[in-house]
């Protein structure tokens, strides 16, 4: 039987009510092995965010469950449900989301420090980290000093540094140049197959499609189609 890394189960969201009252998801049941890159594609609107979101352990759904390796999210309180997110899942995003004040390495060793891990073995980790996304020669400098596309290797370096086996990222190209998304791309998928790891990416870029082992379309809350890319 195929291991399963992460399950959406009729997941259904409403934002607003009564009249003002829209569907954000609408009955969407997908299952993610390990191992795999995953494209969650669509127009504007069509509910990919929110659905990030939701497998994300950010947002629980209306209706439905999700299962992070096996775990139901609803059956957990907040705190156990920031535990699993924690233990479990790394986030890659559009803006980057670095602290200014801070230096590659130091961006990256924040996020071990978050999981309870400090000192000298923190910072070996965060320079093993940086050096696996090519980043090594640019630990000492600060995001401002950085390309966009190096900005974008030191935030998926600090979403891999906890090990966690899946990853999602949120428009990850989106706001680079064709050369730095294009290489953005090749590294998701390369997490993905040699490391094993579950990585779904919501996306609008065409540079992803390639690369994509997995295509979800969405629109108007549901999953209109969902193939493997032969």
């Amino acid at each position: 039987m195929r291991e399963t890394a992460l399950t959406a189960r009729q997941v259904n969201i409403t934002y607003g009510a009564g009249t003002a009252a829209v569907p954000a998801l609408r009955d969407v049941s997908l299952t993610f092995s390990p191992g795999c890159l995953a494209l969650v594609m669509g127009p504007s609107g069509s509910g990919k965010t929110t659905l990030l979101s939701v497998l994300g352990c950010m947002l629980l759904p209306d209706q439905g469950d999700v299962h992070v390796r096996g775990q139901s999210v609803r059956a957990l309180d907040e705190q156990r449900r920031g535990d699993l997110r924690r233990q479990n899942i790394g986030y890659v995003f559009q803006a980057f989301r670095l602290f200014r004040a801070l230096s590659a390495l130091d961006n990256v060793v924040l996020a071990l420090d978050v999981a309870g891990e400090s000192g000298r073995r923190a910072r070996a980790r965060a320079e093993e980290g940086l050096a696996a996304v090519g980043m090594a020669a640019k630990a000492r400098l600060k995001p401002h000093e950085l390309s966009g596309g190096e900005k974008q290797r030191v935030a998926i370096a600090r979403a891999l540094v906890n090990d966690p086996p899946i990853v999602l990222a949120d428009e990850p190209t989106a706001s680079l140049d064709w050369r730095a998304g294009e290489e953005i791309a090749i590294m998701l998928l390369r997490i993905a197959k040699e490391r094993g790891k579950l990585v779904v990416v919501v996306t609008h870029d065409p540079r992803m499609t390639p690369f994509g082992q997995r295509i979800v379309k969405m629109e108007d809350g549901r999953v209109i189609e969902d193939m493997e890319a032969r």
